[in-house]
């Protein structure tokens, strides 16, 4: 694979090389999106977005279509044939609940610099209450379902916080939901989470490359 990338690199003047090109590809598809505004992420980022057509080209024989988003700035690797069931129900849950956030900032206008949406812990909590019918899981279980949504490349752990109060005191930070979620839960997403009727459970579909690795090494 490293010799379809010379030509692409020969284009840079000598500025990256093939293996540069490989790697990137490797890391979209491990890890789903990419975003410049992520340091460690800008060079990957700056080759998918000039050789966008060299990356599809690349991917396409694996099932998987390469996104880029110029105005926000991420490139996205979103299989074609993605497997139902990947996801457990407590990541859909979240997901959906994520999504259904963002896209309510959006509309509002509520989005930073990087197109990202911020919500604090009580906000979320009340959301995910009014959503699924259930209580948000405490620390732990949501710290683990959280760094999940990191790796799927649609929400981080956003800036640490002092609670105002003892409510807030468990989980003292922010969740900064990402714009590609818009990609990798697509508009099925919205129906589920729409129809979502509180004790029953939708059929995880999120569409997330990295679920079915993380289930796998789960079982190990």
């Amino acid at each position: 694979m490293s010799q379809y990338w010379e030509g692409p690199a020969n284009a840079t003047d000598g500025a990256h090389a093939a293996d540069e090109f490989e790697a990137a590809a490797y890391r979209l598809v491990a890890e789903q999106v990419l975003y410049h505004a992520d340091r460690h992420s800008r060079t990957a980022y700056w080759l998918l977005d000039r050789f966008e057509r060299d990356f599809r080209h690349a991917l396409a024989p694996l099932g998987i279509d390469v996104l880029v988003n110029r105005q926000l700035r991420y490139a996205c690797a979103l299989p074609r044939h993605a497997k139902t069931g990947p996801a457990s129900v407590a990541q859909t849950l979240l997901a959906l609940v994520l999504r259904g956030i963002y896209d309510e900032g959006a509309r509002l206008g509520q989005m930073n610099e990087h197109g990202e949406i911020v919500c604090d812990l009580v906000e979320l909590a009340e959301k995910y209450r009014i959503t699924t019918g259930r209580e948000l899981p405490g620390k732990g279980e949501f710290d683990g379902l959280l760094r999940a949504m990191q790796r799927w490349g649609i929400a981080r752990k956003g800036e640490e916080v002092e609670p105002e109060d003892d409510e807030g005191a468990g989980q003292p930070y922010t969740v900064v939901i990402r714009p590609a979620i818009a990609d990798v839960l697509g508009e099925t997403a919205l129906v589920r989470l729409t129809q979502w009727a509180p004790g029953s459970a939708p059929v995880p579909e999120t569409g997330c490359a990295a679920a079915g690795a993380e289930e796998q090494e789960a079982a190990q």
